[in-house]
C-alpha cells in the first residue's frame, strides 16, 4: 500500500470512499430490514395492579363438605342430600361472592360412577374450587 503514485515523490491527497460507501450500504440494508420489526407492536392485556386500600378483604366462606359413602348416600355438611337435589344446591353455592370451597369426602369403595357424576355436576354449575379428601384419613 503506497501512499505515492509512483511518478512523483509526493503523497497522494486524494480519499479513497469506496469502503466507506460500502459500508454505508450494508449498514442501510441492515436498518431497512430491521426497522418494520421494531416498529411492530403487539396489544397485550396485562393485568392491572390493585391498590392497597381498593382490595376487599372478604373473609372465604366456610367450605361444603360434601362426603359420599360406599352406598352411594350423600351429606351435605352432615345433613343427608338427594341426588336430585344436588344440582339446584350446588347451582345457589356457585352464584355467591366468593365462592366456597366443595370438597368431596368419598369413601375408598364408592363407585366412580357417582363420584364423577358429582363432579359433572360441579362443572355443569360452574363450580370453580373443588377440593378431595379420602373418607378413611
Amino acid at each position: 500500500m503506497s501512499l505515492s503514485s509512483g511518478k512523483s515523490p509526493r503523497p497522494m491527497a486524494e480519499i479513497n470512499v469506496t469502503p466507506m460507501v460500502d459500508v454505508m450500504l450494508v449498514l442501510l440494508i441492515i436498518f431497512m430490514i430491521t426497522a418494520p420489526i421494531l416498529a411492530h407492536q403487539v396489544d397485550i392485556d396485562l393485568p392491572q395492579r390493585t391498590p392497597p386500600d381498593r382490595i376487599a378483604s372478604v373473609p372465604p366462606p366456610p367450605p361444603i363438605e360434601l362426603r359420599i359413602v360406599a352406598t352411594g348416600a350423600m351429606f351435605w355438611n352432615g345433613q343427608t342430600i338427594v341426588q336430585e337435589a344436588l344440582e339446584p344446591q350446588l347451582r345457589l353455592e356457585a352464584g355467591r361472592k366468593p365462592q366456597p370451597e366443595l370438597r368431596v369426602n368419598a369413601d375408598g369403595a364408592t363407585p366412580y360412577a357417582v363420584v364423577a357424576d358429582v363432579l359433572a355436576t360441579a362443572k355443569r354449575v360452574r363450580m370453580k374450587r373443588i377440593g378431595f379428601k379420602n373418607l378413611s384419613s
